[in-house]
C-alpha cells in the first residue's frame, strides 16, 4: 500500500485541478449568489471524493454555510475553513507561473480547504481508519468578521477534541500559527458646536480639535512589549473650512495578544473623556475576535504536528501573527487549536496572492497524518 505522502504526491496535479475549479468560482463575501455558487462547487467535490453530502445551513444575506461529517464515533475533530474572499469578481484571474498558482482566494484560504479535502480522501482511499470522526465546517463570512458563523463554530468546537484550521501558513516561512492577536473595531463620534470661523470663532467648540487630542490618547494605548496596537485608521470631521467643526468621527483598529490587554484597552476607549469643555463623546464597537493565546494544549498539538512533519521528511516552525481567524474563537473556548495548516505561499489580500504548487501534496499529507494521531 502506498504511503499517504506518495499517494498525494502522485495526485498533486489533481489537487491543483480541484483548486483551480474553486478559485475560478469567485466568491467575494458581499455577493451571496457568488459565494453560494462556489459552495456548490465544493459540494460537488466533497460528493466526488468522499461520498459526502453537505448539511446546508441557509443564510439570508451571506452565503450558506456547509457542514460535513466524515466517520463515526462520539469524539470529533473540527476542521474549519471559509470560502469567501476579499476580491471583487474579475479583479484577479487564475494563472500559473512556474511553481506558483495565482488567483483570488487561492492562498486565503481555498488552497487549504482543498488540501484538507484531499487529506481525508487519502485516508479514505488508503483504508486508514481515524480515531475520531471529522466535522468539516465551511463558512461564508470570515472576511467580514464571521457574524453569522461564529455561533456555529463555537457549537462545533465545544464538542471537539481539537480544532484544525487550514488557513494559509505564515507567508514565505511556511510556519504554523500557534498564537494570533485578537481584533477589536471601535468608532468614536465627537460632537462639538458649530460657529462662524471668522465672526464668532470663540462661540464654537471644535470637534476636529477634540479629535486631535483623542487620536494622541488612543495611539498612546499601544504597547509593543505586550503585543498591543491601537490604530486610528480613518479620521474625518467638519463640513467647511469657514465653519468650526461640529462633528468628527474616528474608526479605530485594536490588536491584542491577551485578554488582560483587551480589557485594559476596551476600558480606556469606552471611558474616554473629552479634553475640551462642551464636547460630547460616544464610542461604539468592541472585541470582534478574542486573542488566540498559545497554551500548553496548543503546544502539544504543534509538537504532534512537528512529529508528523519529521515522518514526512521536513521541519515545521511555529509563529504568532497579528491577523485573526476563526481559530481565535475555538482557542478562546479552551479547545486545542492549530492554525496555519493550509497552503504554503504568499500574498494574502494582495494582488500577488499565490500558492507554491509543489507544497500542496506535502501539506495535505501533514494534515492527513495529523488526523490519524489525534
Amino acid at each position: 500500500m502506498p504511503s499517504i505522502q506518495s499517494y498525494l504526491k502522485e495526485r498533486e496535479h489533481l489537487i491543483l485541478s480541484d483548486l483551480e475549479r474553486v478559485v475560478q468560482a469567485e466568491s467575494p463575501t458581499h455577493d451571496k449568489a457568488a459565494v453560494d455558487r462556489c459552495g456548490e462547487v465544493f459540494q460537488e467535490l466533497f460528493r466526488q471524493h468522499l461520498g459526502l453530502s453537505a448539511e446546508v445551513i441557509p443564510m439570508e444575506k451571506t452565503g450558506n454555510h456547509l457542514r460535513y461529517q466524515y466517520g463515526d464515533g462520539s469524539e470529533q475533530i473540527l476542521i474549519m475553513g471559509h470560502i469567501d474572499t476579499v476580491w471583487d469578481i474579475g479583479r484577479l484571474r487564475y494563472r500559473l507561473e512556474g511553481n506558483k498558482a495565482y488567483g483570488p482566494g487561492i492562498f486565503d484560504m481555498k488552497g487549504g480547504i482543498i488540501q484538507a479535502l484531499w487529506a481525508l480522501k487519502a485516508c479514505k482511499d488508503l483504508g486508514i481508519a481515524l480515531n475520531k470522526k471529522v466535522v468539516f465546517l465551511l463558512t461564508s463570512d470570515e472576511e467580514t468578521g464571521s457574524d453569522t458563523s461564529r455561533s456555529l463554530i463555537e457549537e462545533e468546537a465545544a464538542r471537539s477534541a481539537a480544532a484544525l484550521v487550514p488557513e494559509p501558513a505564515v507567508a514565505v516561512s511556511g510556519a504554523l500559527k500557534t498564537a494570533r492577536k485578537g481584533v477589536g473595531q471601535f468608532t468614536m463620534t465627537i460632537t462639538g458646536k458649530a460657529a462662524h470661523a471668522g465672526n464668532h470663532h470663540e462661540d464654537g467648540i471644535s470637534a476636529v480639535e477634540e479629535m486631535a487630542h483623542q487620536i494622541l490618547n488612543l495611539h498612546a494605548l499601544t504597547d509593543y512589549a505586550k503585543g498591543t496596537t491601537v490604530n486610528v485608521g480613518i479620521a474625518s470631521g467638519g463640513s467647511r473650512s469657514n465653519v468650526v467643526a461640529e462633528q468628527a468621527r474616528l474608526d479605530i483598529d485594536v490588536r491584542i495578544s491577551s485578554m488582560a490587554e483587551a480589557e485594559r484597552v476596551q476600558a480606556a476607549i469606552n471611558g474616554a473623556k473629552p479634553k475640551l469643555p462642551g464636547i460630547k463623546l460616544e464610542t461604539d464597537g468592541g472585541l470582534n475576535r478574542p486573542p488566540m493565546e498559545r497554551t500548553v494544549q496548543t503546544a502539544r498539538l504543534f509538537a504532534l504536528a512537528n512529529q508528523c512533519a519529521d515522518e514526512l521528511g521536513f521541519t515545521l516552525t511555529e509563529a504568532s501573527v497579528g491577523g485573526g481567524s476563526d481559530g481565535n474563537f475555538t482557542a478562546a473556548l479552551g479547545i486545542p487549536t492549530l492554525d496555519g495548516l493550509g497552503a504554503v505561499g504568499d500574498g494574502p489580500h494582495a494582488e500577488y496572492e499565490h500558492v507554491v504548487i509543489d507544497h500542496l501534496a506535502q501539506r495535505s499529507a501533514l494534515l492527513a497524518l495529523l488526523l490519524t494521531k489525534i
